[in-house]
């Protein structure tokens, strides 16, 4: 018999409990791996490619104050601007829906090409969106979700913060579905639309810029922030980046709270492994002391003790972390959540740290055992099991 099937054998020699430590490695870091996951798409948002050249502008109050819509004029004189949007949240309920499930925003329909190209939509459905005044585009999530097509109509009640400025029901009639963006789950429609039935022209929820080139972002937005600076109705020009980060510190310390839960999780997996294998050593003290007898030294055998623990530990992750990226990568995770999420990506990154830990608990597991068998004497060895 070699070396490494003695090892294999040890570890294998109660399948049961071998079993269980696997799987309770495996389940573990299966739930790191989500929480790890979950962290990340929560706080760093992802991005569609031309959010690098889109700037929010919003109120430098707060996002619930609204803008003037003469603010428009000024903003496109700024060099560098390529295009600009007013981009009103509306808030409405959809049918007999309790909630809001997804958002509607409206917009200025010519501009929206230009700010975002990335949205994949026939040249046919961007002439009828511009044309039609009570047009809207629908995220193919959405569509698919309520079974939308072009053609069919649609009512939008408000429902929150909205009510207050926008206390009507507005009638919409699906022209296109587009899709390619990070979020497909929107409802846009005509801003002009939006003033005529509520009676409040003049006002708009934020500004969406487009800038010709990575360069003019940082002048595009110090010269909006100082247009309005001292103004009425002073201005936060921001990356679109920034605007996501933004809502994310609305949540409070998150990083804190799952921090704290993935290092319980770990924590709680240490005591479990280290005591899962403090027990199946203790079972064959009896035989590693008649392997001192034979002439292997105490750190041969502390070797046997960690290849055994270090084996379960890897084949437990290879479980958990490779389990985990597989489920994330089939399952539709947007329509898991409602829409909570529109990603849920297992990166390298996450998959290297999960890897990571099931090595040191391997380790660390095998660390109490093999101090006990290294201080063991032959005779208390052998008299362990009598």
């Amino acid at each position: 018999m070699s070396i490494p099937s003695f090892i294999v054998r040890n570890a294998l020699r109660n399948k049961r409990r071998a079993s269980l430590s696997v799987l309770s490695v495996a389940a573990s870091l299966f739930l790191l791996v989500t929480l790890l996951v979950a962290l990340r798409e929560i706080t760093l948002p992802p991005e569609d490619v031309g959010a690098a050249l889109r700037i929010v502008v919003r109120s430098k109050v707060s996002i619930a104050n609204l803008l003037p819509a003469r603010q428009r004029a000024v903003i496109e004189r700024i060099p560098g601007v390529e295009a600009v949007s007013p981009f009103t949240w509306f808030g409405g309920k959809y049918k007999n829906e309790e909630m809001m499930t997804f958002a509607q925003f409206a917009v200025d329909p010519k501009a929206l090409r230009s700010l975002f190209r990335e949205a994949k939509l026939r040249p046919d459905e961007v002439a009828a969106f511009e044309k039609e005044r009570t047009a809207c585009i629908v995220g193919k999530l959405t569509a698919d979700k309520y079974k939308l097509k072009v053609g069919d109509r649609f009512s939008l009640t408000s429902t929150t913060y909205p009510s207050m400025v926008y206390p009507c029901t507005i009638d919409l009639k699906v022209v296109g579905i587009y899709s390619g963006t990070i979020d497909d789950r929107n409802a846009l429609f005509h801003h002009d639309y939006l003033d005529e039935a509520t009676g409040t022209k003049g006002l708009v929820g934020t500004w969406w810029v487009k800038a010709r080139s990575i360069a003019d972002m940082p002048r595009v937005i110090a010269a909006i922030n100082q247009a309005f600076a001292n103004s009425s109705a002073e201005v936060r020009a921001e990356t679109e980046r920034a605007f996501q980060l933004s809502f994310v510190s609305m949540w409070g310390n998150i990083r804190v709270l799952v921090g704290s839960i993935c290092t319980v999780v770990v924590f709680t997996l240490l005591l479990v492994t280290v005591s899962t294998m403090s027990m199946a050593i203790r079972e064959r003290f009896r035989e590693l002391a008649i392997l001192k007898t034979l002439g292997f030294r105490r750190r041969e055998l502390a070797a046997f003790i960690l290849a055994e623990s270090f084996g379960l530990a890897m084949l437990g992750a290879v479980l958990g972390v490779g389990g985990a990226a597989v489920c994330y990568r089939e399952i539709n995770i947007a329509s898991m959540t409602q829409g909570i999420l529109i990603t849920f990506e297992v990166t390298p990154r996450i998959m290297g740290l999960a890897v990571l830990v099931a090595a040191g608990l391997g380790i660390v597991a095998s660390v109490p055992p093999a101090l006990a068998v290294a201080r063991a004497t032959v005779v208390e060895g052998l008299k362990t099991l009598d």
